[in-house]
């Protein structure tokens, strides 16, 4: 008996130590599973780390690339700038220069006329005189109205063309104004009367007008400063992409410039330097020669061309 309990005891105490070593391999093998997961928790935050770390390095290489395009940009634009600047002044001063030479070629034509004149004047007689001063005041005093009634119109059409955002059309409506005062200022000094008997005749509206050799230069001339008018005006509403349309411009509204008041009247002058004007501005808005020619920094029309808009007769 007592070695049955001897057996049973070292059997109950063989069992217990079986089931403590059991109990020590699962507890073992759960901290190696903690441990494991601990592992790949690590490896998994690792990883987020070093993706994080690739995005901010991305966005930051995205960011520095970004810059450097605008950076690009700003410095192309800049250069445009720059370079639209220089073309924009070198065509002031091509402008500047045109203008001083037609100035140049108007002015040697009015002193031209004026010692022609001197000796034009004892063709007419005392009274037909008095009738050529009588008319050509008239004209001086039409065309100081028509001085008023421009400088209002001027203002007025400087907000429109503003409100447009019409940039080279605004600036060559200030330029032509400026070229009108100059002229105007240089009218004030400039006075006489012309004494020459009628020499021409031309058609217009149904009848025939009657003027001299100096009349029929300034109808001449009307029509060449028309065009060469019309000409910037619509080079300009081409560089602003504007729509064609010449009877928009202040130049062709006005119609005045190169007007002296001693040989024709007004309205004559302005039918004829808006035909000039029309056939101007369709040449530069369309960037052609068709109607005119361009030498020496000087446009005119075509000579054939003119002459059949203003068909004068001799006589």
């Amino acid at each position: 008996m007592n070695e049955r309990r001897q057996r049973q005891a070292e059997a109950q105490q063989q069992q217990a130590q079986q089931e403590q070593q059991r109990m020590n391999e699962r507890r073992q093998r759960q901290a190696e599973a903690q441990q494991q997961q601990n592992q790949q928790a690590q490896q998994e935050q690792q990883r987020m780390n070093e993706r994080r770390q690739r995005q901010a390095e991305a966005q930051q290489q995205q960011a520095q690339q970004e810059q450097q395009r605008m950076n690009e940009r700003r410095q192309r634009q800049s250069a445009a700038q720059q370079q639209q600047t220089q073309l924009e002044q070198q065509r002031q001063a091509e402008r500047q220069q045109r203008q001083s030479v037609d100035q140049q070629r108007v002015d040697q034509q009015r002193q031209e006329q004026f010692r022609r004149q001197q000796s034009d004047q004892q063709r007419l007689s005392r009274q037909q005189q008095l009738e050529r001063e009588r008319w050509q005041e008239q004209r001086l005093s039409q065309y100081r109205r028509q001085q008023q009634e421009q400088e209002r119109l001027v203002y007025q059409r400087q907000r429109i063309l503003e409100q447009q955002r019409r940039i080279a059309q605004l600036r060559f409506q200030r330029e032509y104004y400026e070229r009108l005062r100059q002229d105007r200022l240089r009218l004030q000094s400039w006075r006489g009367y012309d004494y020459s008997p009628f020499s021409y005749r031309y058609y217009r509206g149904g009848r025939y007008y009657n003027t001299n050799q100096y009349g029929a230069d300034m109808l001449r001339r009307a029509l060449n400063q028309g065009y060469q008018e019309g000409f910037r005006a619509g080079q300009s509403d081409r560089e602003d992409r504007w729509g064609f349309n010449y009877r928009d411009s202040f130049g062709y509204q006005d119609a005045s410039f190169g007007y002296d008041s001693y040989y024709v009247d007004l309205p004559e002058y302005q039918y004829y330097f808006r035909q000039g004007f029309q056939r101007g501005y369709d040449d530069g808005y369309y960037g052609r020669y068709r109607y005119g020619t361009y030498s020496n920094g000087v446009a005119s029309l075509i000579g054939s061309i003119l002459n059949g808009i203003l068909n004068l007769q001799r006589y």
